[in-house]
């Protein structure tokens, strides 16, 4: 379990919760993948799924069940609903389904919000009482660990709280052990979600937790207040997927219980693995990472503003909330139009190049990144650029590769429709001078295939460099064929990815450019 053992839980609905989210669809290999992703970071509970209303989640189950996860912290949890209105517990098709499941904690949803007893169960506050403490005790008769999840709590304690007290007494006197309050619209705000927290702690005594959606963007302040309330069960997603608006963020969870609260919630080791963590599911989940995730994201610890690295060259501490590395992550500083002497001497230091040795050099980097910015370049995506750059300043850049003399692309539309790009390069290479013809699906795709048929006979590493990813962007706000265009290459060798940008009025001028800067840095690493 976790450093609090059993006093705190960190309960994870990413599976279920979080499978809701526009865009995701786990395979049931995704579930298990998720699952010793959130195990090894040391959560105490995973919430597997439905059995018995989701085929794939009564598939996880069972290869759960055969062996096919093996867990070291968390405990499995199944997620159901409790026995229908006017039906006997055992004989309920879906409580069959929780027990069959093998999971050892079930997590029973019911309604709180006498609204929804009466519109959308069509049944009494008497009968919906009756269903959660029936199935609670059923589940604990069988040997199972049983958590409430009071859905749509928060609006139905403010609208008859009884209602919503007697569903929690209801399940406390079947067994179960945590009640969570649910703010199932999202519609809460911390001040009032923590007095309500509060309230029913006081008049109950029960252990109580907390499940946020983020329908205002309070899911993870919601989350936090109800801790500081009395709540030791919190309920959360892996980058706050879920559905709508999302649920309370897993790791800005954490990341705030462990270092703003104090709380030992997970094993002190796995708080360094959230970044790596959050990515990984970010990739299961094919949805690229939220670059502005708080704790985890790749800006969170960026720093762009002159008067910010200035102060981070004296002292780090005085412009991050906490240590980049106490959650697996890095400060970066990003170099812009905004940008001083003291951001590029810092950048400089994170690229490996020493700048302040050479106050003159330094002057005129500065200048020129300035000038340059004003232009429409941006060096603040594209760090390989700005090593090119850097070291061209302090005439440390060895002779390039190569040289161009001329390219040329032609694009044919043929008689059928078909359309055929041809580029034919001009370069000295190696003491030689080579041109090369080659076609592509596109004027850039043709230019760099053939300027990679002339090098490659004399630049034995070019074959390793992929073109990960190409991205174009208009500038100004004029329209037409006159608009400035910025590109971004990706490039990678397997081992490391670089980016380099290239900006000029003609789009394939500007891909040039970056994909020249791309080869360049290459070989200033291989040593070429």
């Amino acid at each position: 379990m976790t450093t609090l053992g059993d006093s705190f839980h960190v309960y994870d609905t990413t599976l279920r919760d979080g499978a809701q989210h526009e865009g995701i669809s786990y395979s049931v290999t995704d579930k298990l993948a998720v699952a010793r992703l959130l195990d090894g970071l040391g959560v105490g509970f995973i919430e597997g799924g439905w059995p018995g209303a989701m085929p794939k989640d009564t598939e996880f189950f069972a290869r759960a069940a055969r062996g096919d996860l093996t867990l070291e912290h968390a405990q499995l949890v199944a997620f159901g609903s409790t026995r229908k209105p006017g039906v006997e517990v055992r004989e309920d098709q879906q409580v069959r389904a929780l027990l069959e499941s093998g999971a050892p904690v079930v997590t029973l949803v019911a309604k709180s919000d006498r609204r929804h007893i009466e519109r959308a169960l069509r049944t009494d506050v008497a009968e919906n009482c009756a269903m959660v403490r029936d199935t609670v005790r059923h589940l604990v008769d069988e040997g199972r660990r049983v958590f409430l999840d009071a859905e749509h709590f928060f609006d139905g304690f403010a609208f008859d709280p009884d209602t919503s007290l007697r569903t929690l007494e209801s399940a406390v006197e079947g067994g179960a052990d945590v009640l969570v309050l649910c703010d199932t619209n999202g519609g809460q705000l911390p001040l009032g979600l923590a007095e309500t927290v509060a309230d029913v702690v006081a008049r109950t005594g029960f252990r109580v937790g907390i499940h946020c959606q983020d329908d205002t963007s309070c899911a993870v302040a919601n989350t936090l207040a109800a801790v500081q309330a009395g709540a030791t069960h919190v309920q959360c997603t892996a980058n706050g997927y879920g559905e709508r608006a999302g649920n309370a963020d897993l790791f800005a969870v954490v990341g705030n219980l462990v270092t703003k609260l104090g709380l030992d919630v997970l094993p002190r080791e796995s708080l360094a693995e959230l970044t790596r963590v959050s990515h990984a599911l970010a990739e299961i989940a094919n949805i690229a990472p939220d670059s502005h995730q708080a704790y985890v994201g790749s800006s969170s610890f960026a720093h762009k503003a002159g008067l910010h690295a200035s102060a981070i060259k004296v002292d780090p501490e005085l412009y991050n909330h906490i240590d980049p590395d106490t959650v697996g992550n890095d400060m970066r500083v990003l170099v812009t139009e905004m940008a001083g002497r003291a951001s590029l001497e810092l950048k400089g230091r994170e690229l490996g190049i020493d700048l302040t040795r050479r106050p003159d050099a330094l002057t005129s980097v500065v200048r020129k990144v300035k000038e340059l910015e004003a232009g429409g370049w941006s060096f603040e995506a594209a760090d390989a650029s700005l090593e090119l750059l850097l070291k061209d300043e302090l005439s440390e850049l060895d002779t390039p590769p190569f040289t161009l003399e001329s390219y040329r692309v032609v694009l044919d539309h043929t008689r059928d429709g078909a359309i055929v790009s041809e580029a034919t390069v001009k370069v000295h290479v190696a003491g030689e001078r080579v041109i090369a013809t080659a076609e592509g699906n596109g004027p850039v795709h043709a230019l760099d295939a053939a300027l990679r048929k002339a090098l490659l006979p004399h630049l034995s590493w070019l074959d390793s460099v992929q073109l990960n990813d190409y991205k174009v962007r208009i500038l100004t706000d004029q329209h037409g064929t006159d608009a400035v265009t910025r590109v971004l290459v990706e490039s990678t060798d397997g081992e490391r990815e670089w980016t380099t940008v290239g900006v000029h009025g003609n789009i394939v001028e500007a891909s040039w450019l970056a994909l020249c800067d791309a080869l360049v840095h290459k070989a200033t690493r291989a040593g070429a």
